[in-house]
């Protein structure tokens, strides 16, 4: 009898225990511009000029993440071909805005078995400026 208490004890403490540790499920976020924003770029941080390219109507720029480099497509790339192209020659630039999932590279990620060292994200720019040493 003593026994069978025991045990009916330990069960209810298994599953309050079981109750209380559960934190849920964590959200996945969307990937896509416009979805669930993942990180806002530093628009102190200066890039360089030569690192963002347009290729017809697709613009982008890379940023080493210390193994490889992670690759950022514009959402928004015909609002900012005119500024990128009036910036020629200049050095630097610093550029804004919030950072999304590309949905290709999830779903291409998703698919594999092999890590990369590199992810591709989505950009909706909302600040690409030169960098002008020193002044704000």
């Amino acid at each position: 009898m003593k026994s069978k208490i025991i045990h009916n004890i330990l069960v209810i403490l298994i599953i309050l225990m079981s109750a209380i540790s559960y934190s849920g499920c964590k959200k996945q976020a969307k990937c896509g511009c416009g979805k669930d924003v993942l990180f806002s770029l530093d628009t102190n941080q200066p890039f360089l000029y030569s690192t963002i390219q347009y290729q017809g109507e697709v613009g982008s720029f890379m940023i080493y993440n210390g193994m490889s480099y992670d690759t950022y497509f514009f959402c928004n790339p015909s609002e900012w071909h005119e500024t990128y192209t009036n910036m020629s020659g200049v050095d630097q630039v610093k550029i804004g805005g919030d950072v999304y999932w590309d949905c290709s590279y999830i779903n291409s990620q998703s698919n594999s078995n092999n890590y990369s060292y590199y992810k591709i994200y989505q950009v909706q720019v909302n600040l690409l400026k030169p960098y002008l040493y020193g002044k704000k």
